[in-house]
This record gives C-alpha cells, structure tokens and sequence, in this order.
C-alpha cells in the first residue's frame, strides 16, 4: 500500500513552455489543465540579451504565478552562446548562467537546462575537457542554491546530445543530469528508445516535441500526437526507469502548418493526448 501511495504522490506533471510572462496568458495555460510552465531563454547573434528582459520581470512573473497556482518545472538557456572559448569558460556567459540559476532559484524550479558548444579549433580531449570544467563549475553552483543543472539534446550549439558525448561528459560530472526530447534523436537518426533505456538514470527533465520525416528527411513538426514517435511505448519507457517530474510541451512555432488558426487545436490536441499516458 505504501508503494502504491508514494507512485500516486510521485505522479507525472504535465506543463508547457511558456511563451509570454502575463497574468491573462499563465491563467490561459491554467484553463488547459496544465500544472506548469517551463521558461526557455534563447539567445542568438541578433538578440543576444534575451535574458535581460526575463530577469527583469522576474517579480511580476512569480506573482502571476502564484496567482494561477502554476510552478516552473525548469529554466533554460539554448541558442548561439559561446559558453566555452579556445582558453576555457568564457567569464561573460558563465556570469549569466548564474544569473538565470538564481531566477531558476527564486521562482522555485528544480532544474537549470543549458547545453555546450564545440571549438572546432582545438581537440575533442580540450573540448571534453573545458566541457567537463564548465558543467562541474555550474554544477557546484547550482547545489549552492538547490538547483539540479541538466544539459538538453538539442544539437543548436550543443554537442552534449548522445551516447559518445554523454559517457564523457556525465561520467566526469557526478550530478550533471539530461532534458530529453525524443524530436532531436529521431531527426538524427538514432534510437530515442534506447537513449532512454541507458540513461534513464539521468534523465531530469522531458520535452514533447512532434517530429515527422517523409523519405528520411525532415517534413513537418506536427503537434506531439500527430506525428511519428511512438508515445505509447515512449511513456512505457519512462515508466520502465521510473521516471517521475515534469513533462514539458513545445507548441513548435518552426511549423507552417501548424501556426495561424491551427496553431491552438494543435497545443490542445497535444495536451488531452499525453494526459492519457499519465496514470
């Protein structure tokens, strides 16, 4: 009986990237029957200051929060950021990733996503090495405030993305922990089963991404459901290595089809399909 009440206790949450900081917009997000939100900073060349503007109105969104009854699952950073330089961490950024894990800490989320870039000047072993450093920096950081730090799948500026990358890098940081999206492997070809079978261990965080390939090329990211993965057996597998946290939903904007009038009945579809999956 004990273990059956700690299972209902420990159950799956099911939440959504948000996309705005409002009252009117966390309270729509509320109405879907969503438990969270999960804030993604993306940063690039022609916006590289994104951060600024969310650590800005970081009081105004915890109340918004609050007055809906939704948590944060995670904060993140992805985008074209150059945590590691030729001579190790770049000090800049390493900066900001404090930052944004003290937001992650005040709005009271558990984990801190980010990734790593490559320096195609210097050697795997440097790389791997840097790499190693800047998460056992972040990581020590992040116990410093209760924040567990995950490295994402997504291969935008990030090398940290499968087996080879994983078993050098998350062997030598001891809590370094893994976002998965299963979107990212099924575009690169891989087993996302598999992936999660391995390293379920590690896996903190999830995203539900819809992917769909026509002739072994990438066609359309349809809303999760609509597409290729097999939810079924992915929430079998998630089971299987007793996962427990978040599950985040990616309303993905990179899809033609699915913006404009379709772009709400495809968020809805998604969220009433994975809640069958939630026992």
């Amino acid at each position: 009986m004990l273990m059956a009440v700690e299972r209902i206790m420990n159950m799956m949450k099911l939440g959504i990237i948000a996309e705005e900081y409002t009252l009117e917009y966390f309270q729509q997000i509320k109405d879907r029957g969503l438990e969270c939100v999960e804030f993604c900073i993306y940063s690039n060349d022609s916006d590289p200051n994104r951060h600024i503007n969310f650590l800005e109105k970081l009081d105004e969104i915890k109340a918004n929060l609050q007055v809906t009854g939704l948590f944060v699952a995670s904060v993140g950073r992805w985008g074209g950021i150059k945590l590691i330089e030729n001579s190790g961490m770049n000090e800049v950024e390493i900066k900001i990733d404090k930052m944004l894990i003290d937001a992650t800490a005040k709005l009271g989320a558990p984990v801190y996503v980010t990734g790593c870039n490559y320096i195609e000047a210097t050697s795997l072993f440097d790389n791997y090495r840097n790499t190693i450093g800047y998460f056992n920096y972040l990581v020590e950081y992040g116990k410093s405030k209760g924040i567990k730090i995950a490295v994402h799948n997504s291969r935008w500026n990030n090398y940290i993305v499968s087996y080879a990358s994983w078993s050098a890098i998350l062997s030598n940081v001891k809590d370094l922990y893994i976002k998965y999206n299963p979107s990212h492997c099924i575009y690169n070809g891989d087993d996302y089963l598999n992936e999660m079978a391995k390293w379920g261990n590690r896996i903190i965080h999830i995203h539900l991404t819809g992917s769909l390939r026509i002739n072994g090329e990438r066609y359309d990211d349809p809303p999760a459901g609509l597409d290729e993965t097999n939810w079924p057996a992915f929430f079998a597998t998630l089971y299987a290595i007793g996962y427990d946290k978040n599950l985040c939903i990616e309303a993905n904007s990179n899809s033609s089809t699915w913006n404009g009038a379709l772009y709400d009945k495809g968020i809805q579809y998604t969220i009433d399909y994975m809640k069958k999956f939630i026992l």
